[in-house]
């Protein structure tokens, strides 16, 4: 279901742990169906520890079930953070689903050992 142009997808990170932005960490966005799991784009979130640009806006967002994969590791280790290995977490995926063409943020908030998420506005 495609829409006029009134839907949107955001997201943001806190690192939880230095009360600062995820700033330079790498974010996937999928698209989910019964079948496939097709790679839309990679980002880097900036200085605020979001995106440029939303993730979906306009005539690329459409109703449906998505997949944030968040490189949590990766950023926690250039934090200078020692992590085991294998890492409790690397890489955090977020399973939502979209519905009607409104404003879906979706932040995550993260330390070494834990992270939490919900719908934001």
């Amino acid at each position: 279901m495609s829409n006029n142009g009134g839907g949107r997808l955001t997201t943001h990170v806190l690192d939880t742990a230095s009360g600062r932005p995820g700033v330079g960490m790498t974010v996937d966005l999928y698209r989910l169906s019964q079948q496939d799991r097709t790679h839309l784009k990679r980002v880097q979130l900036n200085s605020d520890g979001r995106t440029d640009q939303p993730l979906l806006a306009g005539q690329e967002f459409s109703a449906g079930q998505y997949e944030l994969v968040f490189a949590a590791g990766d950023y926690l280790r250039r934090q200078g953070i020692e992590l085991p290995s294998p890492a409790f977490l690397d890489e955090i995926p977020i399973r939502f689903g979209m519905a009607d063409a409104k404003h879906y943020h979706v932040p995550l908030l993260i330390s070494p050992y834990g992270y939490s998420t919900y719908r934001g506005s």
